[in-house]
């Protein structure tokens, strides 16, 4: 649909009820138009990113699992002895518990809604679940996707270490 489609129908309608200039009905209809096409593309770039999101949270979701292993097991090295343990549960998340602790972290991925949820058990009761949403997003070679938290982007190996140091009973210091 293009303006001068619009438009002739527009003026006809708008002169039977009020005497209105063309150069007013232009105006208006072209506003229309832009918004409309702004709508459009929005609601286009919103599928897009859902779109990249939906095909990108498994690979994210490796990552995260890459992750915490190789931080756990650094740890681990540092440490000299096995005082982290890792596990992938029966339900395709991960479990870390802390030798000489009731204490656990779980992590679980719930690929339906798209999100990673982070349980930690030694965390203070006034502190949230950590949830993290997978979302999508334009880049210079195509599409991506990455890890948002409060519609912030979030830096995965500060988060792991912040919940490995709650789990070890350390302080936020440092």
């Amino acid at each position: 649909m293009t303006l001068n489609s619009v438009l002739p129908r527009l003026v006809k309608w708008c002169w039977r009820i009020t005497p209105v200039s063309k150069e007013t009905v232009r105006r208006a209809a072209q506003e229309y138009l832009a918004e409309r096409l702004s709508e459009e593309g929005l609601t286009y770039e919103e599928t897009q990113n859902r779109d990249a999101a939906i095909v990108l949270a498994p690979a994210l979701w490796k990552k995260v699992r890459e992750t915490v292993a190789g931080m756990a097991k650094e740890w681990n090295e540092v440490t000299k002895e096995q005082s982290l343990t890792y596990k992938e549960t029966p339900l395709g998340g991960l479990r870390i518990r802390c030798v000489g602790s009731p204490h656990q972290l779980t992590i679980h991925f719930d690929s339906p809604r798209r999100l990673i949820e982070f349980e930690n058990t030694n965390r203070p009761d006034h502190e949230p679940k950590v949830i993290l949403s997978i979302e999508g997003y334009a880049s210079d070679t195509g599409r991506g996707a990455r890890l948002m938290r409060n519609h912030e982007v979030v830096n995965l190996e500060m988060l792991i270490l912040r919940q490995l140091r709650q789990l070890a009973g350390l302080s936020r210091q440092r």
